[in-house]
């Protein structure tokens, strides 16, 4: 996966758009643009979680290991969603895996920093957390959903 400054006109994406412009400023200088090829992984299942994604293109499959089952897909997510919220929450490790089902261009902020950002400004990492909790409240609901679908 690759990583570079943003230019201004790529630092859209609905999470940020929902921030005041005085919070979408606080977070700007942490904002890297990524690429990642088909196949590639954001994250594991497990390990460190190291950033918080926005995507803006492409698709990234969200799954888990079901022992002898191997990798079972959960949800596919696209433009305007987010990827990972285990970098809020100790021991900071991925509950999923978050894989590029076709290229996928975004933003990312390294985890540390934006865990920073948030402690010293409670009302700015208010706001982000409003906004992960709308993210995962739909994948919950999607996730049911499947559920349903497949058990009904």
């Amino acid at each position: 996966m690759s990583g570079a400054e943003p230019s201004p006109v790529v630092k859209r994406h609905a999470f940020l758009e929902r921030l005041q412009e005085a919070q979408r400023q606080l977070l700007e200088p942490g904002l890297k643009s990524f690429t990642a090829a088909p196949g590639e992984y954001l994250a594991r299942e497990g390990e460190p979680a190291h950033a918080f994604y926005l995507i803006q293109s492409g698709h990234v499959a969200i799954g888990t290991h079901l022992g002898e089952r191997g990798a079972v897909p959960i949800q596919t997510v696209g433009p305007g969603d987010v990827v990972g919220w285990s970098w809020v929450v100790p021991p900071y490790r991925w509950q999923f895996d978050a894989r590029a089902v076709d290229r996928v261009e975004g933003l990312f902020f390294e985890a540390a920093w934006l865990r920073e950002l948030c402690e010293k400004n409670t009302t700015l990492g208010y706001q982000v957390l409003k906004q992960l909790i709308a993210s995962i409240s739909s994948r919950l609901a999607a996730t049911r959903l499947q559920k349903l679908d497949v058990y009904g």
